[in-house]
């Protein structure tokens, strides 16, 4: 069904710009859009280490510029322009699994920002890979036909 839509998770790390990729040549291939989804929640950690949140501390603005900044480092300007662009606040499994509803197909990468680097499959595409109520494809490894992305480690994802 052409003219579909196809959600796809974006965190910034380098699986997530894999599935990015992936979701824009699977969107060229059958008419459908492409929508990019980042979420953002404060630490639950937060409520007992902190007596407040700093006033200049803003999750959904640096999540946005994350998106943003991912979006245009993975794909060409023309695509780009053509992705539409979504920060949620919550939880990333349910928010992709609400952003899910109605769509034709929802791509992640095989981990993200966790810090359990070992993990064979990252618990959001773990969960909505159970959850999703669309098909879900899970983009790991080399994917043919798109050029590898810089995988620089950081420390945190060590």
């Amino acid at each position: 069904m052409a003219g579909g839509r196809i959600v796809v998770g974006v965190d910034g790390s380098a699986p997530s710009l894999k599935a990015l990729k992936w979701a824009a040549r699977q969107a060229a291939a059958t008419g459908d859009t492409v929508q990019a989804v980042i979420s953002w929640e404060y630490p639950a950690s937060w409520a007992t280490l902190m007596p407040g949140v700093p006033p200049e501390f803003d999750p959904e603005g640096l999540a946005e510029q994350i998106l943003d900044e991912t979006v245009s480092k993975a794909l060409p300007p023309d695509q780009a322009a053509a992705v539409t662009l979504a920060v949620v606040g919550g939880n990333p499994s349910q928010a992709l699994i609400d952003a899910a509803k109605g769509a034709e197909l929802l791509v992640v990468g095989d981990r993200g920002r966790s810090g359990f680097k070992a993990a064979v499959l990252g618990s959001v595409s773990s969960n909505v890979s159970q959850h999703a109520p669309c098909p879900v494809v899970v983009v790991r490894g080399t994917v043919p036909g798109i050029p590898d992305v810089d995988e620089t480690e950081t420390e945190d994802e060590k």
